[in-house]
């Protein structure tokens, strides 16, 4: 069994394909969002999703979240006493999905459809590949999460003709997709995003506002009430949904710092946001040759598209609203599973195709005589963004030095004319006939596949030589070695028990509450946490039950009353 996994920024969710139709898996709260968090406890046990999100307050540095942002990257996280890399926690919030996956199904899993953000690169795409790995899953498919989310949207009626526009805005990342269904083929026109825009910096936004507004220091500012701040700013976000104002509020130096903002003054504030919005839907729309106006409907995806500013500059933007039918959370998780569906061949999806893009430009490092000299550093486009997928193309190049020997193809990734300004992702060392410049002619050819693997074929015609390399590890991506190593590493990590989760998670939540309130309301709390430790200790199943409920709906009343 093939499972579907969106591997999200703030939340991940985990979905299967069976009897004709995709299903959402539970984890083990009984929730579909399994917050994207890990956390460690006072006994060194790793802590994943809503267990681990409580702790964020009280224990910011033994938590970590937002780690997808730097996928790829050489940054590493402190956790407690681990150091670990983005790929290491993806590959224990991975581990907890799969076991989630494994307890619905009844059976081991190995196999997995992993959604990406459409405008991820090449590093951060390998990046999510050896995080699979490290959790002991096989990637069949990278998906783009918009493609995934209009597999979703589309397959109930997959025989209609219908151009339509994905808006995915999730917790940090933005990607736009432009898409046409007819006669049961789901062909991606157009791709673009921002992989550093998302949810994320709206909640940063009023965090600096917040400070500006109470006079509080920017600097100096401890780990654990940069977190309370954070949980404040994001709790407004999540109001002013529904609310036309509220209020922020945050203890600090013996007093409360409060600020009451309503959806005007967040919608000003974040403007330099909805802004960069644009430039994407711009783009996707340009490149796939479509205006606004032909578009049948427009889909949004990401629990960031819940907030008014975001709807309302999506209506003004295409003079209509969105489609309201789709659940902006659960959608990319479905569509992986359907991607799952098409991959084990089930004779349900037997009329669906689909097609994507590659979104982004691959080229490699070119020199260019300007005046009597070879300036090197620009940049040659091979295979140009938006290509349908496979895709193979050749582009021819000469020597611009006399009797060179050999030529270094340097291959990058980007939208920029200097290749300083792209991303780099490997080179090839060719060897030349000493010949005057000129004389000596080079075929490149790449070819890219569906899973962003890219073959790099050099020819040399006059000196018989080829040279081939596939572009697998990228700097800041964990090798192969380094995956064996730490994929050891990570499996002698002790996982804190599965059937444990909904007591762990309870008592995080209480101490999160107890450090949030004060008075007689933290008396309460504090009795109630002992209390509960006390049963637990005595290890009688019915009796935690029951006491887990009762304490979970005091809990409740508490946070209703306020």
């Amino acid at each position: 069994m093939i499972i579907g996994i969106d591997l999200g920024t703030t939340n991940s969710l985990v979905a299967i394909w069976r009897d004709g139709q995709a299903h959402l898996i539970p984890n083990a709260l009984g929730e579909y969002l399994t917050p994207s968090v890990v956390g460690v406890d006072e006994n060194g046990d790793i802590l994943t999703g809503q267990a681990a999100k409580e702790r964020l307050l009280v224990y910011p540095e033994k938590t970590v979240a937002n780690f997808k942002r730097y996928m790829g990257s050489h940054r590493t996280f402190e956790l407690g006493a681990l150091r670990l890399r983005p790929e290491e926690l993806s590959a224990l919030l991975l581990k907890s999905l799969k076991a989630d996956a494994e307890v619905y199904l009844a059976h081991s899993v190995k196999e997995a459809v992993i959604t990406v953000p459409a405008y991820f690169n090449d590093v951060q795409r390998k990046a999510t590949k050896a995080a699979a790995e490290l959790a002991g899953l096989k990637v069949d498919r990278l998906l783009n999460e918009p493609t995934a989310a209009a597999l979703a949207y589309g397959l109930h009626d997959a025989q209609k003709e219908k151009q339509f526009l994905v808006f995915d805005l999730g917790g940090g990342t933005f990607d736009v997709s432009v898409l046409e269904l007819f006669e049961g083929i789901m062909e991606v026109r157009a791709s673009a995003g921002d992989a550093y825009l998302g949810g994320e910096d709206f909640v940063e936004r009023l965090m600096a506002a917040f400070r500006q507004q109470t006079g509080m220091e920017s600097t100096g500012i401890s780990a654990q009430l940069q977190e309370k701040l954070r949980f404040q700013a994001e709790k407004t976000k999540r109001l002013l949904t529904d609310r036309q104002s509220a209020a922020m509020e945050l203890p600090w130096q013996g007093e409360t710092l409060s600020w009451q903002l309503s959806q005007q003054e967040f919608e000003s504030l974040a403007d330099p946001l909805l802004q960069k919005l644009r430039i994407p839907v711009e783009r996707a729309l340009r490149d796939a040759t479509i205006r606004a106006g032909e578009l049948d409907e427009i889909v949004l995806v990401g629990g960031a598209t819940r907030m008014p500013m975001v709807r309302k500059l999506v209506a003004r933007m295409f003079g209509r609203l969105p489609a309201g039918h789709i659940h902006p959370d659960e959608v990319v998780a479905l569509g992986a599973a359907v991607q799952a569906g098409l991959i084990a061949d089930d004779k349900a999806l037997k009329e669906v195709v689909l097609t994507d893009v590659c979104p982004f430009t691959l080229g490699i490092e070119i020199a260019q005589r300007i005046g009597s000299q070879p300036v090197s550093g620009h940049y040659l486009p091979i295979i140009e963004r938006n290509t349908v997928l496979p895709a193979s193309r050749v582009e021819q190049v000469t020597t611009v030095t006399d009797y060179q020997k050999a030529v270094n193809l340097r291959v990058y990734q980007g939208e920029s004319r200097m290749v300083k300004d792209n991303i780099f992702l490997g080179e090839l060392k060719v060897p030349l006939a000493p010949l005057p410049a000129g004389k000596e002619v080079i075929h490149v050819r790449f070819t890219y596949d569906i899973n962003g693997l890219l073959e790099v074929v050099a020819d040399a015609v006059n000196s018989d030589e080829q040279i081939q390399i596939i572009i697998e590890e990228n700097p800041g991506v964990l090798s192969k070695e380094e995956i064996k190593s730490r994929f050891a590493a990570l499996a002698h990590l002790k996982i804190h028990p599965r059937e444990q989760t909904e007591n762990r998670a309870l008592l995080a939540r209480a101490e999160r509450m107890y450090e949030e309130y004060i008075g007689d309301l933290r008396h309460y709390i504090g009795r109630g946490i002992a209390e509960f430790q006390a049963i637990l200790a005595r290890q009688d199943s019915r009796e935690i039950e029951k006491a887990r409920r009762q304490f979970e709906q005091a809990l409740d009343e508490v946070e209703q009353r306020l």
